[in-house]
C-alpha cells in the first residue's frame, strides 16, 4: 500500500489520490507508465514527478524517518507491509504518576521476540532494543505511550507509528484495549481476564513490598496487551485497506 501512496505529495489530497487509482494509476510504477495521460496540471505533475521519484529511493533506502515525516499520522499503517520486519509493539506500565521515574515497564514484540524492560532489572535496555525499529504499533500510544517514553529515555521516536486507537476508531470501533479485544472476539488468560490499568499500579506497588507472583501477573498483563495489538493490526489492516481504496463500506 505504501506504494500505492500519493497523498505524501505536496498538493494531492484523498481526492486526487482516488482518482488516480481510479483512472489506472493504483502505483508508484502505474503512474509513471501514465503519466502522459493522466489529467493533471503542470504544477500537480511537476510534484508528483518529483515526490515519486524520491520515494523510490527513499523506500529503496529503507528510510522509515522520512516516510514518517511525510506522511499524515493517521496513514502511517499504509507503510506495515514494507516493515513489517522491523516492527515494535509497545505497551508500558507505570506506578500511576507521571513523571519519567514513576515508568515501570515497558513491553516490546517485534514480531518474533517478546522482551519486557522492568524497572530496577532491565529498564535502561529499552533504547538500544529501538534502534533497529522502524515501525511503531501502540493502543493510544499518541496520548501515553510515547509521551511517557519521550520522557524518560530523551528519545525522538522517528519511526512510522500505528495507533490502533485511532485507526479501530475509523473503522467503527471504540473505547479501550480491552473492550475493543472483546467486539474482536480476542480473549484473555485466566490470569489476568478482568484486570485493568489500575490493577497494574497495584500489582507494581505489590511487588515493590515483595510479592513475587504480582510481578508475573504484571508481566503476563503486559504481555497480553502488546501480543494482542498484532493480532488486532493484523485484522483491521485488511479492512482499512479496503475502505481506503473504496472497496469497503464507508
Amino acid at each position: 500500500m505504501l506504494e500505492s501512496t500519493f497523498i505524501h505529495c505536496q498538493g494531492i489530497g484523498a481526492k486526487t489520490e482516488q482518482k488516480l487509482w481510479s483512472v489506472g494509476a493504483r502505483t508508484w510504477q502505474d503512474y509513471a507508465e501514465r503519466v502522459e495521460s493522466l489529467r493533471l496540471s503542470a504544477l500537480q505533475r511537476s510534484r508528483l514527478d518529483s515526490t515519486i521519484q524520491e520515494s523510490l529511493r527513499r523506500l529503496a533506502a529503507g528510510d522509515f524517518a522520512w516516510f514518517a515525516e511525510m506522511l499524515p499520522q493517521r496513514e502511517h499503517w499504509r507503510a506495515l507491509p514494507v516493515f513489517r520486519d522491523r516492527v515494535a509493539y509497545l505497551d508500558i506500565e507505570t506506578n500511576g504518576g507521571m513523571s519519567p521515574s514513576d515508568l515501570t515497564l515497558v513491553g516490546m514484540y517485534d514480531g518474533v521476540e517478546m522482551r519486557q524492560f522492568v524497572r530496577g532489572v532491565n529498564l535502561a535496555d529499552f533504547p538500544e532494543a529501538m534502534q533497529d525499529r522502524a515501525l511503531i504499533v501502540t493502543f493510544f500510544g499518541t496520548g501515553f505511550d510515547l509521551p511517557f517514553l519521550r520522557r524518560a529515555y530523551n528519545m525522538d521516536f522517528a519511526q512510522l507509528h500505528i495507533d490502533l486507537c485511532f485507526l479501530l476508531n475509523r473503522l467503527g470501533y471504540s473505547g479501550g484495549l480491552k473492550q475493543v479485544e472483546r467486539e474482536f472476539g480476542i480473549g484473555r488468560s485466566e490470569e489476568t481476564d478482568g484486570l485493568s490499568g489500575w490493577d497494574a499500579v497495584r500489582l507494581w506497588r505489590e511487588w515493590r513490598r515483595g510479592s513475587r507472583s504480582s510481578l508475573e501477573t504484571l508481566l503476563a498483563y503486559n504481555r497480553e496487551d502488546v501480543l494482542n495489538m498484532e493480532t488486532l493490526l493484523e485484522t483491521a489492516w485488511p479492512l482499512i485497506l479496503a475502505k481506503t481504496l473504496g472497496e469497503g463500506p464507508e
